[in-house]
């Protein structure tokens, strides 16, 4: 009985360290079985990549001014119009960001880029369908046999905190940089996504489009203690030259789509990603249970039940656009990254897909996250991915009326709806939650 008592309170205090996923040790929890977050295999875009490098079917070659950028974003089928510009000094290579030298970020649905001017190195983030970010660098003076550098979880100091949901993530923030890019000492951040309003979005970055009477912080400094900004300077810019060399970029802009896109997807990765390693964790704790208290294999505690529910809730609400901020003017980037990215999209008979934007009122038309035609979202334990389903078509035929849905409109939620059901087999085929 003392045996089993002790078991007992060893795998209650498990479930205690990651309920929520917000207690501190959280870290140490996806470090440990059944995520194994630093040992386990990753299938990511880089990981692959990284194979066909050591199998020698693709080389990279190196441009004289921006290193292996252009062969790198060429070889993970990154567009040069996803630039946006990030002046803060808030990432691995601080001390080459200012607001002369901003670092460059590329990205697509899967990875992303970051370059700095006579940076050491390329920092890559890739989303691997089951483990989240995965975080690697190359050396830009490398020569021969290349290969990206995994991080041994360093990196996670910043990216695997409740910025990221406590697992490992990513991160848009906006600052209060001074004349050198470091954010004020005792000033706000803000980590921004759909949600934020468009006043506090962007402290720090470089921002090009059009976004007529709204104002937000980009493309200035903080000019004093009481963190005040010149807001009308830096709107409405479609041209960054004259605040700093544009030349040693691929584009002259940082574009505010892309810009609104990037928000929408760190935190859509992220819940993801939460969502993941939430539900393999509740289900690995409750099988510890069922072993100890002779329960039949595959039961699911009450609180098992309760845990992956309020992740599938998290998931929901970020897919579907919950809380989104309404913009009051219309937006428009400077370059061709909407078109671009639009003409990625899946679309069903009638030509409609989830890509496709709006920027009148909101960012997409039909909002629903593209992402959740990803292999990260389909890769999800079927434990939450089925009630994530269920949920969603009670959500769109209208079974479900919560308020937190209210945004959508009748006619959204059916135009929704059979664009799933065209371009997503699982929505139509997966089977209902088990009650």
């Amino acid at each position: 009985m003392k045996r089993l008592f002790f078991r007992l309170v060893a795998v209650g205090l498990g479930a205690m360290l990651c309920l929520g996923g917000a207690v501190r040790g959280q870290r140490n929890e996806f470090e440990r079985s059944p995520i194994d977050y630093l040992t386990a295999p990753v299938n990511d875009a880089v990981a692959r990549l990284n194979d066909r490098l050591a199998q020698g079917d693709v080389t990279l070659a190196t441009d004289p001014q921006l290193g292996y950028l252009p062969a790198v974003l060429d070889a993970l089928d990154i567009p040069a119009s996803s630039q946006t510009l990030v002046f803060s000094k808030t990432s691995l290579q601080l001390q080459r960001i200012s607001p002369r030298t901003p670092r460059a970020l590329y990205f697509n649905d899967e990875v992303y880029v970051g370059f700095c001017q006579n940076g050491d190195l390329l920092e890559l983030a890739a989303t691997d369908p089951k483990q989240g970010a995965i975080f690697y660098t190359l050396d830009q003076s490398a020569a021969g046999t290349l290969r990206f550098v995994r991080d041994d979880g360093s990196c996670l100091s910043c990216h695997a905190t409740s910025r990221t949901l406590d697992v490992p993530g990513y991160v848009v923030r906006s600052v209060f940089p001074d004349a050198s890019g470091r954010p004020r000492s005792g000033s706000r951040s803000f980590t921004t996504n759909h949600t934020s309003d468009f006043q506090d979005r962007w402290g720090g970055w470089y921002v090009t489009g059009t976004h007529g009477s709204m104002r937000h912080l980009g493309n200035t400094i903080s000019t004093g203690m009481d963190q005040s900004f010149d807001r009308e300077r830096g709107a409405n810019r479609t041209d960054l030259r004259g605040l700093f060399p544009t030349d040693p970029y691929l584009t002259p802009h940082s574009d505010l789509v892309a810009l609104m896109v990037l928000e929408h997807q760190a935190q859509m990765h992220n819940a993801i990603t939460a969502a993941g390693f939430e539900t393999r964790q509740a289900v690995h704790q409750s099988e510890q249970m069922n072993e100890i208290l002779e329960r039949p294999p595959g039961y699911l505690s009450e609180s098992a039940q309760r845990r992956i529910a309020k992740s599938a809730d998290l998931v929901l609400r970020t897919l579907l656009m919950c809380d989104e901020f309404a913009l009051t003017s219309p937006v428009e980037g400077s370059t061709e990254f909407a078109a671009e990215f639009s003409g990625r999209g899946v679309r069903d008979s009638q030509g409609r897909s989830l890509r496709d934007f709006d920027l009148q009122t909101r960012l997409f038309r039909y909002p629903c996250s593209y992402l959740i035609h990803s292999d990260a979202f389909r890769s999800l334990p079927s434990e939450v991915l089925s009630p994530i389903i269920d949920r969603l078509r009670a959500i769109l035929d209208g079974t479900e009326e919560s308020p937190e849905y209210a945004h959508l409109t009748p006619e959204l939620r059916r135009d929704i709806s059979a664009i799933l059901i065209e371009t997503l087999p699982e929505f139509r085929l997966f089977p209902l939650a088990q009650n």
